[in-house]
């Protein structure tokens, strides 16, 4: 788990999709890096210490608003730690969008974000999306080149099964430490794949089997994106859903927010899951926060879970 390499680390991750404007390739404003100043300042307050970037967020913009953040605020820097990922390109005139691992992509994007940091030395490495083009004994030779000239520390993955996972792990050096996933109330694939053995319901799932238990066996970190599942239950759906009404008689019940309950019955998982938080809101920022003090009953749990997933569990 990510406090093996990192005791400092957080439960909940701080997702900086959201900083440095909207995604016109236009420079971003005084009121962007006031927005981003404000959000970060709130995630620390809130205790959150790990915060997550990617090459493509915002066009680099989320990083270089970052930057200027720590550079007004250079003692921020010392209680966090940076990630970021690289290997999605968008369409451009060489092509459409596309993934790439090749060396000389990963070298180039490895740069290019610590350019934008404004730093010499990346916490976390995470490769975005599984390229099928990729030659692994070439990554793995690059990858260990970077560790070596100290460009990075630790190596995750995001969207990997666990097969893709130990294909990599056998050519390196070094461990995969994380690997980031879509997992949330409103995406359950990751838990109906366990319970749903010799049943139809498996041939839909997204989730290779085994994928959480190898993370969980090999001290892989399991980070989620889009944890709260866009607000669907916690404000951004429908406040009539029978869901989101459990939601809030829960939040009222454990004195916390919406958002606590949600993110809660994702932590309350064996596996240690950090939520990557991606709002800039500071309120909803504090409100998630409070997911750190909760944990939900196990009657609370399977209550959460049979609501939104429409039926009771085989």
């Amino acid at each position: 788990m990510l406090k093996t390499q990192f005791p400092h680390a957080s439960r909940l991750i701080f997702g900086c999709m959201g900083l440095g404007g909207n995604w016109s390739h236009q420079p971003y404003t005084k009121a962007d890096l006031n927005l981003a100043t404000q959000a970060v300042e709130q995630a620390l307050s809130s205790g959150i210490t790990v915060f997550d970037h990617a090459d493509i967020y915002t066009h680099g913009n989320a990083e270089k608003v970052f930057a200027d953040v720590l550079n007004n605020h250079p003692d921020w820097r010392d209680n966090m730690i940076i990630q970021s990922k690289c290997g999605i390109r968008f369409e451009d005139n060489q092509g459409p969008k596309r993934y790439d691992f090749s060396p000389e992509w990963i070298s180039a994007s490895v740069e290019g974000i610590l350019s934008r940091l404004n730093i010499e030395h990346l916490d976390v490495l995470l490769l975005h999306r599984p390229d099928p083009l990729a030659d692994l004994p070439e990554v793995a030779e690059c990858l260990t080149r970077l560790h070596q000239e100290g460009k990075f520390g630790y190596l995750g993955v995001s969207n990997m099964h666990w097969y893709q996972i130990d294909a990599l792990n056998k050519l390196l050096p070094f461990p995969v430490i994380a690997n980031q996933l879509e997992m949330s109330l409103g995406y359950r694939d990751w838990v109906e794949e366990g319970i749903c053995t010799n049943s139809p319901h498996n041939s839909q799932n997204g989730y290779t089997p085994g994928t959480l238990e190898y993370c969980q066996q090999q001290g892989v970190q399991l980070q989620a994106w889009a944890p709260l599942a866009q607000g669907k239950y916690s404000g951004n759906g429908d406040a009539d859903c029978p869901t989101s009404k459990l939601v809030s008689e829960l939040a009222s019940s454990y004195g916390v927010s919406r958002e606590a309950i949600v993110l809660g019955w994702l932590m309350r998982h064996p596996a240690g899951i950090q939520p990557v938080i991606g709002t800039t809101n500071p309120q909803r920022i504090a409100a998630c926060a409070e997911a750190e003090t909760l944990t939900l009953s196990r009657e609370h749990w399977y209550q959460l879970f049979e609501s939104a997933r429409g039926q009771e569990v085989p």
